[in-house]
């Protein structure tokens, strides 16, 4: 969820989506894959007339309550986009997602270019060199979501995927795992509120 509708006094009730990543699984053949979707990919939103965004459907979703509220609504736009069916989701707040990689001990990532990011909060700006490096949270954060490289969105997107495959790197370390199933009831305690 976008944390800047959060902090913005003009932006009043719930937020867009920050990010949008489909994942499919296939069980038989043990695979998986992502695919990015823009966030200012406009589409037509399910039970709306026009276009809009498709980072608006949570936004829209909940303001209107539609049927499965935000959530539910940006899955029905997903569904009609791409064709296929969308089962579940995740919705993860910046708050969660940091303690979550910081709870990891931070992700191994290389950066391939130099590139300054903004953890949230003022005064705080971090510039990456290129090369391998572990981040924290609120850095790793920062790192998925900017937008102001070369390519925009689509460098974006492909910082993102490597984030999410550093933690799943991490989770499946040998050891990780276990450490991880051991602390589950406190990490619910501190994750909870941040995803769905």
């Amino acid at each position: 969820l976008d944390y800047a509708d959060w902090e913005s006094t003009d932006r009043i009730g719930p937020p867009r989506s920050d990010t949008m990543i489909l994942l499919t699984v296939d069980p038989v053949g043990k695979t998986a894959a992502m695919l990015s979707i823009p966030r200012d990919l406009w589409v037509s939103l399910p039970g709306f007339e026009g276009e809009y965004k498709i980072n608006t459907a949570h936004r829209f979703g909940e303001i209107y309550q539609v049927p499965g509220g935000g959530p539910g609504l940006a899955m029905r736009a997903v569904e009609n986009l791409l064709g296929v069916p969308v089962n579940f989701y995740a919705r993860v707040d910046f708050k969660a997602f940091e303690n979550f990689i910081d709870e990891l001990g931070g992700v191994e990532l290389d950066i391939p270019s130099q590139i300054k990011v903004d953890p949230t909060g003022p005064g705080n700006t971090v510039v990456l060199e290129p090369g391998g490096q572990t981040l924290d949270g609120p850095t790793a954060l920062a790192y998925a979501r900017n937008r102001y490289t070369a390519n925009d969105d689509f460098d974006r997107s492909e910082r993102q995927q490597q984030v999410i495959l550093a933690v799943r790197k991490k989770i499946l370390r040998p050891g990780s795992l276990a450490r991880l199933i051991a602390r589950a009831p406190a990490l619910y305690q501190k994750l909870s509120a941040g995803i769905q």
